[in-house]
């Protein structure tokens, strides 16, 4: 039926096979490119007009395509972003300097999209997915409204992932762990070699791995496609200086960043002089994306990219990356996070010791049921005083809240409900003022709690900041 109105798009749109929704098949091959690149082809391939930036990752890879689109904005680029999953509108996904697309753009662009759909299945390469559909429209409004930058974050591993269509100035991949293993494989070489399925012949690589055995499987695909590679710690490398957030006021973390002053791909050279910078998104994992964003602007300016030092300083301070380790109420502290693996998990943990106080811990939980259940919880564990474990709506991979708390390792007490209003009802009304609340485990959740939530206002104004050493 042809698309009419909002409601017609999103009819047509949701009712394709949604793998966010019924999880990966275990052989990525199943996705075929090859149907993307017909669903191109017949929207004129906008991918091949547009000045791109590719960025896959095992975590981190959404905050590093946050702040990259914030600072080239604020170089007065018109910056296109491409991320997924949404929080709590689908119109989230794509994103023209910080504004998500009008429910009437998407609906203007979903007609063409349903007739090359259309044209798509009649050649015989079956009917494109959910998320073939929103990166081919994605790509399209970026044509569109002739952005000159458009930021793509990979949906799933990298190497069959529908976005991997296309030939980007710079590729960048922030980080390997182990996550979606049924897909991606059971290592962290495994996992690397998908993720650097995003590679092209020639073009620069950023990464920011730095566990041997992932690191060496990046050099080894990068050295056979003869594209210059950029290593964290190797070519670039920060410090971190953790900010501080309490009730009254805050300020904000800070990482100082260095380059060896040797050319690209060399290993050799000394360490050229630090820049500071202040980052407007809290954690140590949150500077080494930074880190690696810095990194990518190193190598655009190498390809004549006009991008000042005052853009960094404003694209950094300023960037917003909700339920990131957000702050989002003030008394009793309350704190919207997506960590979704181990590794996430213990980066959100290492964040709430370095920089906030409580008295007691409340956290709520809710993750998908094919994740390392038990190994988040373990993380949690050592400093969680209640744990609330619930169910989100918005998809049916979530676990049971019973599951969960047969997993549950700690000694804290262990609280089981069956929505997450009800789960965040029971935390508040445990909750006193100098207590913190954590709302964290999956981007489900927070996009399901983030409108209940009421936003109380925050410190009037930062703190003085500490000297930086």
């Amino acid at each position: 039926m042809p698309i009419r109105s909002y409601e017609d798009a999103l009819a047509f749109w949701f009712g394709r096979i949604n793998y966010e929704q019924t999880g990966m098949p275990s052989d990525l091959r199943a996705l075929k490119l090859e149907r993307m690149q017909a669903l191109l082809a017949r929207l004129g391939q906008p991918q091949q007009r547009l000045r791109i930036v590719h960025i896959a990752g095992s975590k981190g890879k959404g905050s590093t395509a946050a702040m990259l689109a914030s600072v080239l904005q604020a170089a007065g680029y018109r910056t296109g972003l491409f991320t997924s999953p949404h929080l709590c509108r689908v119109e989230e996904r794509v994103q023209i300097n910080g504004q998500a697309i009008t429910p009437s753009e998407l609906t203007h662009l979903m007609r063409e999209i349903e007739n090359a759909c259309t044209s798509v299945e009649a050649a015989g390469h079956g009917p494109p997915t959910f998320f073939e559909i929103i990166t081919a429209l994605g790509w399209l409004h970026f044509e569109r409204r002739r952005v000159e930058w458009a930021v793509i974050e990979v949906g799933l591993g990298g190497r069959f992932d529908s976005t991997n269509v296309c030939r980007p100035r710079v590729a960048v991949i922030t980080s390997i762990s182990l996550d979606h293993v049924q897909q991606l494989g059971p290592t962290l070489a495994h996992i690397a070699r998908e993720k650097a399925g995003i590679i092209k012949p020639g073009i620069p690589v950023i990464s920011g791995v730095t566990e041997p055995e992932p690191a060496q499987v990046i050099r080894h695909i990068a050295h056979q496609h003869h594209a210059p590679l950029r290593e964290l710690g190797t070519h670039f490398d920060y410090e971190y200086f953790p900010g501080r957030y309490t009730p009254e006021t805050w300020y904000w973390p800070r990482l100082r960043y260095t380059t060896r002053k040797a050319p690209m791909a060399s290993y050799n050279g000394s360490w050229a002089a630090a820049r500071d910078y202040t980052l407007n998104l809290w954690g140590r994992h949150q500077a080494a994306n930074a880190a690696v964003a810095l990194a990518v602007v190193d190598c655009l300016r190498e390809q004549g990219v006009v991008i000042p030092e005052t853009a960094l300083v404003e694209g950094l301070r300023s960037v917003r990356w909700p339920a990131r380790i957000e702050v989002v109420r003030n008394r009793p502290v309350t704190i919207l996070d997506c960590a979704h693996n181990r590794a996430s998990m213990a980066a959100l943990v290492q964040t709430l010791r370095d920089s906030f106080t409580w008295r007691r811990l409340l956290v709520i939980l809710g993750c998908s049921r094919d994740k390392d259940i038990p190994g988040m919880l373990a993380e949690l564990a050592p400093v969680v005083d209640a744990i609330y474990l619930t169910r989100y709506s918005a998809s049916p991979r979530a676990a049971d809240p019973h599951e969960l708390a047969q997993h549950w390792p700690g000694h804290a007490p262990c609280y089981v409900y069956p929505s997450p209003e009800q789960a965040w009802k029971a935390a508040c009304s445990a909750a006193e003022a100098n207590d913190l609340i954590c709302i964290t485990g999956s981007v489900f959740l927070a996009g399901e709690l983030r409108p209940i939530i009421t936003t109380a206002p925050l410190a009037t104004r930062p703190a003085t900041e500490p000297a930086q050493t």
